[in-house]
C-alpha cells in the first residue's frame, strides 16, 4: 500500500507487541534498558532534564517470512470507502467489483478480522461479497496477505487476508467524526473514539450507511439435447439494490500487572434492503414462445454479532494468549415474486418464498510461545464449532383465494455442523544467514448434516498438514524464501443441502451431502531486493487442488439444476512480481502483477473435460504529497480465463483519490471509484446438455465528497 506521507509515531507511543520480539530486539531493549536505570538513580541528585521526544517513520509495508503487512491507515481511499476498496487498492489481491477475492490468482481465500474468523466471514462467497461492501474501510489498520499461511493458522486451503482493525491505545482522548456522500443520493456517517488512562482503554464506534450497487445481468441457454428439438430461454434485469448499513462496536483493554491483561471486544451491524427486481424471461422452442416479467420485491435482511474476550501474558521472552469468541449471522432473502406473462396473454402467477440463514461460530484458541535455543518456539490449540441452518420455503399463491400451497420439491430445512479441534507447533530458528519457520498442524473435522425430512449424517476426518518457510539473507538488501504448504478444505455448507432451491426463473441449485474435504498445496519460491528507492520482489508459485468440487449441472423442467461433486482437479503454475520506487519524499510509484497457467480436470456426462489457459492479473499505484494534499491513484487490470467447463471475461477498475488538509484536525476527501465503468464481465459454460452465456455487470462508478475531522 502506497502512502505518500508516512505517518510520524512518538516511539513512546508504540505499544508492546502481541507475540514476543525476536532475541535481537530483546537484547537490544535490555542494553538500552542499563543507561535509563542508572538515570533513574542520578535524577536525585541532579535537575530535570528537558523533555526529548524521538520520533520514526512508521513503515507503510512490512515483510515478514510467512506474511506481508500493509498499513492502511492512512489510505485516501478508506476514508469514505469501504473494505471492498481497501483490498481492492492492496497489493497481491485482486477484488472484483462484485466482491470476488483472489490472492496472486489465487480464489481459494480466507478472510479474518484480527486473526479470526467470523460468521459474516465464513458464508458463501456472495454473503461474504456483501459483508465486504457494507463494512467502512475507515475502520482498518492494515491488511496482512499471507499467501502460503504457516501451521499456525487454520488456512481452509487456501490464502488468507487477515484485516486488523484500529485501536489507539495512546494515553488520552480522542476522537473523530466522518461523513460523505456520492452520487445516487448514496451517503455515510459514523464516529470512533478512544479514552486511554493508567490500566484502562475503552474504545468504539458508530456508523450509517446509505450505499447501494447498480446490477445489470443477462444469461441466455441454448438447450443441446431436449426431447429431439431446439429451445432457448433467456433472461435480462437491471437493478439498484440499496441497503442501510447499521454498525456498532465497543472495545475494553484492561491492564491487570506489568505482564497480564484482558481484552472484551463486541461489535454487531444490520443491513436492510428491498431492491425490486424485473427479470424479463424469454422461453422459445421451434413451435412456441412465451414472454413474462417475474418481478420480486424482496426485503433483504442480515445481522451479525460478534463478541470476545481474550487474556494475555507477557514476561520473561513468554507469551500466552487465550481466546474466546462467539459470532452469529442471521439473514432473510425473500424469493417472493408474481409473473407478468406477455406471450401468450395469461393471468398473472404468484409465488411466495423466502430462504432463512442462521450461522453460529464459537472459538476457542490458546497460543503460547517462548525462545528457543536458536529463535522462537509456538504452539497452541484451536477448537472452533459452526452451525447453519437454513430452512427454504417456495409456495405458490391463489391472488384471489389468499391460500398458499407449499411445493414440497423446493420447501425444506436442513442443518450443518462443522467441529474443527486442531493442534499446531511451530520452530523459527535463525542461524547465520538462514532463518526457517517450520511447523505442523494435526485437525480432526466432524462434519455433521441434519436434514429435518431425513435422517443425521456424520462423517470424520483427519489430517496432519505440514508447512515451511525458509528466508536466506544473500546481503543487507536482498534475500531468497521458499514456502510450501498443505491443507484442508471443507464444503461450503450450502452445497450439502440434500434438497433442491429455487435460484431464478432459469435456475435451481441441488446441493450433495455426500462432498467431502478437497486437499490443496501450495509451493512459492522468490527473491526480493531494494537499491536505494527501489524495491522489487520475483515469486514463482505451483498450487494443485484434488479432489476438488465441482459443479455438476443438468436440466428439469426447462431449468438448469445445479449440484456439486468431488472428483475435479486444478493446478496452476506462474510467476508474480512487485515494484516499488520512490524517488523522493512527495512521490510513490508502485507495480504488482503475476501471469500463470491454470489447468482444470472437471467431470461432465461425456466423462472428463480437460481445460488450459494463460490467465493475469496487474496493479497499478501512484501517490504524490506535497504540502496539505495527497494524490493516489491505483489501477487494476484482470485479465480473461476459465472456469470449469467455460471461461470468464475481462475486468478493470481505476480509482482516483484526493485527500486536502483543510487544517490540522480537518480533512476534505474526494474519491472517484471506477472511472470507466470496467467492471462488466462476461461468462460462458459449455456441457454436454446446455450452452449458457451472458455477462454480470455491477456498476462500481461513484464519486464520493466526504469530511474527516478529528478531535484530540
Amino acid at each position: 500500500m502506497l502512502v505518500a506521507q508516512p505517518e510520524i509515531m512518538p516511539i513512546q507511543s508504540i505499544t508492546r507487541p502481541s507475540r514476543p520480539a525476536a532475541p535481537w530486539l530483546r537484547i537490544f531493549s535490555m542494553l538500552v534498558a542499563l543507561p535509563l536505570a542508572a538515570h533513574a538513580q542520578e535524577t536525585q541528585l541532579l535537575p530535570p532534564a528537558p523533555t526529548v521526544t524521538v520520533t520514526a517513520k512508521k513503515q507503510s509495508v512490512v515483510k515478514k517470512i510467512d506474511k506481508t503487512v500493509y498499513d492502511t491507515a492512512n489510505m485516501p481511499r478508506a476514508a469514505n470507502g469501504t473494505t471492498q476498496d481497501v483490498l481492492q487498492s492492496t497489493p497481491e489481491v485482486s477484488v472484483s467489483a462484485d466482491g470476488q477475492i483472489a490472492v496472486k490468482g489465487n480464489a481459494q481465500v480466507t478472510v479474518l478480522i484480527d486473526g479470526k474468523p467470523t460468521a459474516m466471514m465464513s458464508g458463501s462467497a456472495d454473503e461474504r461479497a456483501t459483508a465486504l461492501q457494507t463494512m467502512s474501510g475507515a475502520d482498518i489498520a492494515s491488511v496482512e496477505v499471507i499467501t502460503n499461511p504457516s501451521a499456525a493458522y487454520n488456512a481452509n486451503g487456501g490464502a488468507i487476508l487477515n484485516i486488523v482493525l484500529k485501536r489507539d491505545r495512546k494515553p488520552g482522548a480522542r476522537a473523530q467524526v466522518q461523513g460523505s456522500a456520492a452520487d445516487h443520493g448514496l451517503w455515510n456517517v459514523g464516529a470512533s473514539g478512544d479514552v486511554t488512562t493508567r490500566n484502562i482503554s475503552v474504545h468504539g464506534n458508530l456508523a450509517l450507511r446509505h450505499d447501494g450497487t447498480d446490477k445489470i445481468r443477462e444469461s441466455t441457454v441454448d438447450w443441446n439435447n431436449f426431447g429431439g428439438e431446439t429451445r432457448r430461454t433467456r433472461q435480462t434485469s437491471e437493478v439498484f439494490v440499496r441497503r442501510t448499513v447499521q454498525s456498532a462496536a465497543v472495545g475494553v483493554d484492561y491492564t491487570l500487572s506489568d505482564t497480564d491483561s484482558l481484552s472484551l471486544s463486541t461489535k454487531y451491524n444490520e443491513r436492510h434492503s428491498r431492491p425490486v427486481f424485473d427479470v424479463l424471461n424469454e422461453n422459445r422452442t421451434g413451435a412456441a414462445e412465451t414472454v413474462y416479467h417475474r418481478i420480486s420485491t424482496g426485503p433483504n435482511e442480515q445481522s451479525d454479532g460478534i463478541a470476545s474476550l481474550s487474556y494475555n501474558h507477557q514476561g520473561g521472552g513468554t507469551a500466552l494468549k487465550a481466546m474466546f469468541q462467539h459470532s452469529d449471522t442471521k439473514g432473510l432473502i425473500d424469493k417472493s415474486y408474481r409473473d407478468v406473462f406477455i406471450v401468450p396473454a395469461s393471468a398473472t402467477d404468484h409465488s411466495r418464498g423466502a430462504t432463512r440463514l442462521a450461522r453460529r461460530l464459537n472459538q476457542a484458541t490458546v497460543d503460547w510461545s517462548r525462545p528457543s535455543a536458536y529463535g522462537k518456539l509456538g504452539m497452541g490449540l484451536d477448537i472452533h464449532d459452526k452451525v447453519d441452518n437454513i430452512d427454504n420455503y417456495q409456495a405458490s399463491v391463489d391472488a384471489a383465494a389468499g391460500a398458499e400451497t407449499a411445493d414440497p420439491a423446493t420447501t425444506n430445512g436442513y442443518a450443518v455442523t462443522t467441529t474443527v479441534s486442531a493442534a499446531y507447533l511451530t520452530d523459527q530458528i535463525t542461524h547465520g544467514k538462514w532463518e526457517a519457520l517450520v511447523g505442523g498442524r494435526a485437525e480432526r473435522m466432524a462434519l455433521r448434516v441434519n436434514p429435518a425430512e431425513s435422517g443425521m449424517r456424520t462423517r470424520h476426518w483427519q489430517a496432519f498438514n505440514p508447512s515451511l518457510h525458509l528466508r536466506y539473507a544473500v546481503s543487507d538488501k536482498a534475500d531468497l524464501t521458499l514456502s510450501y504448504r498443505r491443507s484442508l478444505q471443507m464444503p461450503d455448507p450450502r452445497d450439502l443441502n440434500p434438497f433442491t432451491t429455487y435460484v431464478d426463473a432459469q435456475n435451481l441449485s441441488r446441493g450433495n451431502p455426500g462432498l467431502t474435504p478437497q486437499q490443496l498445496t501450495s509451493w512459492e519460491i522468490g527473491t526480493d531486493a531494494s537499491v536505494a528507492q527501489f524495491t522489487a520482489g520475483l515469486n514463482a508459485f505451483y498450487r494443485t487442488s484434488s479432489n476438488t468440487v465441482t459443479d455438476a449441472r443438468g436440466f428439469a423442467d426447462n431449468v438448469i439444476v445445479t449440484s456439486k461433486q468431488n472428483g475435479g482437479q486444478a493446478s496452476s503454475a506462474g510467476i508474480s512480481g512487485a515494484a516499488t520506487w520512490t524517488p523522493d519524499a512527495k512521490l510513490q510509484l508502485g507495480m504488482d502483477g503475476g501471469v500463470y497457467r491454470v489447468m482444470l480436470r472437471t467431470p461432465d456426462l461425456s466423462g472428463l473435460v480437460r481445460q488450459s489457459d494463460i490467465a493475469g492479473y496487474l496493479n497499478l499505484r501512484a501517490a504524490y504529497g506535497v504540502g496539505p494534499d495527497q494524490l493516489s491513484l491505483d489501477a487494476h487490470r484482470q485479465s480473461s480465463g476459465i472456469s470449469p467447463l467455460g471461461r470468464f471475461g475481462a475486468t478493470s477498475s481505476v480509482n482516483l483519490s484526493w485527500k486536502h488538509a483543510l487544517s490540522k484536525t480537518l480533512s476534505l476527501t474526494v474519491n472517484a471509484n471506477d472511472i470507466f465503468d470496467g467492471s462488466r464481465r462476461t461468462c460462458a459454460t459449455d456441457t454436454s446438455t446446455f450452452r449458457q452465456t451472458g455477462f454480470d455487470h455491477f456498476i462500481a462508478r461513484r464519486l464520493y465528497v466526504g469530511l474527516v475531522k478529528k478531535i484530540e
